[in-house]
């Protein structure tokens, strides 16, 4: 069973029987903001564990016994093998009964579904990767690919608004990225009612001000609520970006994982087999994308 990228790599997880999930196990849960927590995962067959694959971009079909099965994009780097990182945010059934699991708790996986970003493609361009709100929980498995592979790029530059400071995922780890020498990471906050952030307050879109971006070495990363995309996407018609080198993660009404039960589909493409990466010209085409 192979997803729609001839290139994405085919797992032991979608080996056989691509509706079988593999039972992981929980051995972390970090709970970043109220509703959104960090859960790290191993398989618990140790072949599986070791040979898994994804790339950036890519999700994953989660189930809880007894409550459902819902699909949480990959927040880790597949430079970084042996667990998975899933921020998941608390939203309905299959959601609240994973909060109610604690460390070494067992889930079911099955995947990785879904294109991916065409790293590839990317490879000897300049990056830049902008997220706003719970659109850094996709991204942050690109962030980190990239810069595990920082020579394969040039310049890298990250862009990511919350609505305040308590809300921003991720939030540590991205302030040591912003001291880094060999990228450019721009954090933005609305507002800032304790007085205490010492980086930017104001709208994500004002961040293009700080950037020195070259529309015709970059690909941009993109990915938010349905307001990212219409401004950001405005900035980077601006600046003239082509389009396609604009890439949009669109996560749509998912539930089976491989284009069998329809809910996802948009037009004549399937948000989990054709995405969730689209350029801006499949958004164009397919306007109900965003």
């Amino acid at each position: 069973m192979l997803i729609a990228d001839e290139k994405t790599v085919k797992t032991p997880v979608l080996a056989d029987n691509p509706y079988q999930p593999h039972l992981a196990r929980i051995v972390r849960i970090f709970k970043m903001v109220p509703d959104n927590h960090l859960f790290t995962l191993r398989f618990e067959d140790q072949w599986t564990a070791e040979r898994f694959k994804h790339r950036p971009g890519q999700f994953m079909m989660l189930s809880v016994p007894g409550a459902g099965e819902a699909p949480i994009s990959i927040s880790s780097s597949p430079t970084r093998p042996g667990v998975l990182e899933l921020c998941v945010r608390r939203v309905g059934r299959v959601t609240d009964a994973l909060y109610r699991m604690q460390t070494n708790d067992v889930v079911g996986l099955r995947g990785p579904y879904g294109n991916g970003f065409p790293i590839e493609t990317l490879i000897g361009n300049d990056l830049l990767i902008v997220a706003g709100g719970l659109g850094m929980a996709p991204l942050r498995s690109l962030v980190w690919w990239a810069l595990d592979h920082r020579d394969k790029f040039k310049k890298i530059t990250l862009m990511y608004g919350a609505k305040n400071p308590a809300e921003m995922l991720y939030r540590d780890e991205l302030v040591s990225l912003a001291d880094r020498s060999d990228m450019q990471c721009l954090l933005i906050v609305d507002r800032d009612p304790t007085g205490q952030w010492k980086h930017h307050v104001g709208l994500l879109p004002t961040l293009f001000d700080h950037a020195d971006i070259n529309p015709a070495t970059t690909y941009a990363a993109v990915c938010g609520p349905p307001v990212v995309y219409k401004y950001i996407l405005q900035r980077l018609l601006a600046l003239n970006f082509s389009k396609d080198r604009i890439l949009m993660s669109l996560e749509r009404r998912m539930k089976c994982g491989v284009g069998k039960c329809s809910h996802c589909s948009v037009g004549y493409k399937y948000t989990c087999i054709h995405g969730p990466i689209f350029t801006y010209w499949d958004a164009i085409n397919l306007p109900e994308l965003v």
